[in-house]
């Protein structure tokens, strides 16, 4: 039985990291279209904006069918969200962090070039796995940690692409960009684990967790729109731009939010960031044939890479205390002859 229960769990796990990978790259292909085809661009902070407003009434939709009546829906909503401001100040620390990652990221790439930024930025792999181990008291085998930078290797392979020359010349600050890059990465793993870690922490159910946290999520990105996009949105209005491949993508990376916290939830952030490689992957491969894009040495290599890092860090660990409980045995047994 519990043989079975384990391969259940195990099904489980890969089929949620597969549908995250799938959601991803579609999403990846659907916004590449969406902001290359329509001649009106949207503004992408209502769309974040959105995003958040979905993933609240999908995750209240969810919680309403798992609590499976009205009377303990409400109950769950009234103890969990409105009386407990609490855990709604708790859960407003990864949205306030990934608005401060997201403004260090644009900042970095206004003061660093392209390529210097791909490959700095990618540093946030490694550091997720730092944050696993220091926060979740977690231990990496040599294998894994090993596995973590070679992802971190075929991720900057894949998404490489040539410096291009330009007249434009553009003033920057590279130790401000580096500053920057620092404090992105740094808040990248950090929010991460964090929210692994108060998925972790108790009992409470994740859907009204995702609650907690898109409530405070709505209130950063409404304060994005005003202070990004505030005026043009008043000139041309909130929907400005919106069709319905647009609607499309909002609705796959509302979609891919929702998956991505139950894979946090039961596997967690590190597996999170093989996923998302291979997402890179599979939608380049689509970029391939939908946008014409061509295959370069640089991408074959890092596929390369992300396929055997994946399969070295799913390797099963030793059990190294059954092997020192073996030789502490077998000396007992030595000493007593």
């Amino acid at each position: 039985m519990a043989a079975a229960r384990e391969n259940v769990s195990l099904l489980f796990k890969l089929y949620c990291l597969t549908v995250m990978t799938l959601v991803a790259a579609t999403y990846t292909i659907a916004l590449r279209y969406t902001r290359t085809s329509d001649k009106e661009l949207y503004f992408s902070t209502t769309a974040v904006c959105i995003t958040e407003v979905i993933k609240l009434l999908l995750s209240v939709g969810i919680l309403a069918k798992e609590t499976g009546s009205l009377g303990r829906f409400k109950t769950s909503l009234r103890e969990n969200v409105l009386g407990s401001p609490k855990e709604l100040m708790k859960l407003s620390v990864p949205s306030l962090v990934y608005a401060v990652q997201n403004n260090m990221a644009f900042l970095a790439l206004s003061n660093l070039d392209a390529a210097v930024y791909q490959v700095t930025y990618q540093l946030k792999i490694p550091c997720t796995a730092l944050c696993t181990v220091l926060m979740l008291n977690r231990a990496l085998s040599k294998v894994q940690w090993i596995s973590v930078f070679m992802l971190c290797g075929g991720v900057i392979l894949v998404q490489w692409k040539p410096a291009q020359a330009t007249k434009v010349m553009v003033e920057q600050n590279p130790f401000l960009g580096f500053g920057a890059i620092a404090i992105a990465v740094l808040c990248s793993g950090f929010a991460g684990v964090y929210f692994e870690k108060v998925l972790k922490s108790s009992d409470t159910s994740l859907w009204v967790r995702n609650i907690q946290m898109y409530l405070s999520g709505i209130v950063v990105t409404l304060v994005g729109v005003y202070l990004s996009d505030g005026a043009e949105i008043k000139e041309k209005g909130f929907f400005f731009g919106y069709t319905y491949y647009v609607w499309f993508v909002i609705f796959l990376a509302s979609v891919g939010g929702l998956y991505t916290s139950v894979v946090v939830k039961y596997t967690d952030n590190i597996m999170k960031g093989f996923s998302a490689a291979a997402a890179i992957v599979l939608s380049t491969i689509a970029s391939v044939l939908l946008f014409g894009l061509q295959i370069t040495l640089t991408f074959a290599l890092g596929t390369l890479l992300v396929c055997v890092s994946i399969y070295f860090y799913g390797l099963p660990r030793q059990d190294t205390t059954s092997i020192q409980q073996g030789e502490t045995a077998s000396k007992e047994r030595v000493s007593g002859v």
